[in-house]
C-alpha cells in the first residue's frame, strides 16, 4: 500500500525489517542488530537497503565504528518500536483470550494510590472477574490525567489537586500527609506542627509532577517563604532513605510511610494544615460504556459512596 501523502511503499515495511531497524539503533552496529534479529550480516544489510530506498534518504550514517541515526531513522525507529509494541499487546491479548481473559483494562495510578491502596483491591478483582486482566501503570498525578486524556489508559486514580476538567470523577480514597524525620531532629515531639514551621529545613521530595510535590510549593507561596528542596527522588522508599542519611526532611502519606519509618528508625510528626488530609480521586474519560471498566470502576470505588447514587460527576 503506497501513502498518498508520502508515496512510501508500506508493503515494504515488514516486521522483520522493522525490527531489525529498531536493533540498529540500539546495538549501534549493523552486525550486532544482524544478529539480534537473527538474520544474515548480508541479508539485514539488505533489507535496510530496500527499506532506505523505500523511504527515499539514509535511515543511519556509516562510520568507522558503526550506526548512527539520521532525522530520519530516528522517526521510523520511534514508530517502529509502536508497531513492535502494539504487535506484541496484540499477541499477548490473543493468548489470553485462548485462557478465557476476555478484556484488557489499563489503570494508571500515582504512586500514593498503588502503594496504599491497589494491589489488595487489584488481586480481589482478579479473583473475582477472572476474564478480565488489569494493566497497572505508575505515574505522577499530573500524567495519570494525560494518559486519561490522550485514550492511553482506561480509568485512572490520582491525588486532587491537579486540573480534571472534562474528565468525570468520583472519590477513591482519603490519605494524611505527615512529616518524616531523622531520629535527633529538632522538630521532633508530640502533637501537629505547621507545615510552615519546618520551610527553615532542607527537603527531599518527590520528582516534578508528583501532587505531593505541587502541595508543598502552593504551601509554602502561601506562607511567603520559599521552598528549600534538596533533592528529588522517584519512590517513598527513596525519600525515606535520604532522610535516615540527615540529607533532609519530608512529607508523606502516613499509612504508606508508617513501615518504612519503623524500618529506618525515622520518626513522624503529624501536620496541622488542612491540605494535609487528602482525597485520592478515581475518573473516567466521559461517555465510558465499556461493561468491563464500569464495573471495576464501581468495585474500586470508595465503599462509602457505593450506596449513594448518582456520586459521578464531571469536573
Amino acid at each position: 500500500m503506497t501513502s498518498p501523502a508520502s508515496g512510501y511503499n508500506l508493503a515494504r515495511f515488514d516486521l522483520v525489517s522493522i525490527r531489525l531497524v529498531v536493533d540498529c539503533l540500539q546495538q549501534g552496529s549493523l552486525s550486532a542488530a544482524a544478529r539480534a534479529s537473527h538474520l544474515a550480516l548480508a541479508a539485514a544489510s539488505r533489507r535496510l537497503r530496500e527499506l532506505e530506498d523505500a523511504v527515499g534518504e539514509p535511515l543511519f550514517e556509516r562510520h568507522g565504528r558503526g550506526l548512527l541515526p539520521t532525522s530520519a531513522g530516528r522517526v521510523f525507529a520511534r514508530h517502529a518500536l509502536e508497531v513492535l509494541q502494539a504487535m506484541e499487546q496484540m499477541g499477548t491479548e490473543l493468548a489470553d483470550l485462548r485462557r478465557g481473559i476476555q478484556r484488557h483494562i489499563r489503570l494508571a495510578a500515582s504512586t500514593a494510590a498503588i502503594v496504599q491502596f491497589l494491589p489488595p483491591l487489584l488481586a480481589q478483582h482478579a479473583r473475582e472477574a477472572r476474564h478480565v486482566h488489569v494493566e497497572l501503570e505508575e505515574h505522577v498525578s499530573s500524567s495519570v490525567v494525560a494518559a486519561l486524556r490522550e485514550g492511553r489508559a482506561d480509568l485512572g486514580v490520582f491525588v486532587e489537586g491537579v486540573d480534571t476538567e472534562g474528565l468525570e470523577c468520583q472519590l477513591f480514597r482519603r490519605d494524611e500527609l505527615v512529616l518524616v524525620l531523622p531520629p535527633r531532629h529538632r522538630l521532633n515531639g508530640r502533637g501537629a506542627i505547621a507545615f510552615s514551621e519546618a520551610l527553615e529545613e532542607d527537603w527531599i521530595s518527590l520528582a516534578e509532577g508528583a501532587a505531593l510535590l505541587q502541595q508543598q510549593h502552593a504551601a509554602a507561596h502561601a506562607a511567603g517563604r520559599p521552598l528549600k528542596l534538596r533533592m528529588q527522588v522517584r519512590s517513598f522508599d527513596a525519600v525515606c532513605h535520604l532522610v535516615a542519611s540527615g540529607l533532609g526532611i519530608a512529607v508523606l502519606p502516613k499509612s504508606a510511610a508508617l513501615p518504612i519509618i519503623g524500618a529506618r528508625g525515622l520518626r513522624w510528626r503529624a501536620l496541622s494544615d488542612a491540605w494535609a488530609s487528602r482525597r485520592l480521586l478515581l475518573a473516567t474519560r466521559p461517555g465510558t460504556h465499556d461493561a468491563a471498566v464500569e464495573q471495576l470502576v464501581r468495585f474500586l470505588v470508595e465503599p462509602s459512596q457505593k450506596a449513594k447514587p448518582g456520586v459521578r460527576k464531571r469536573q
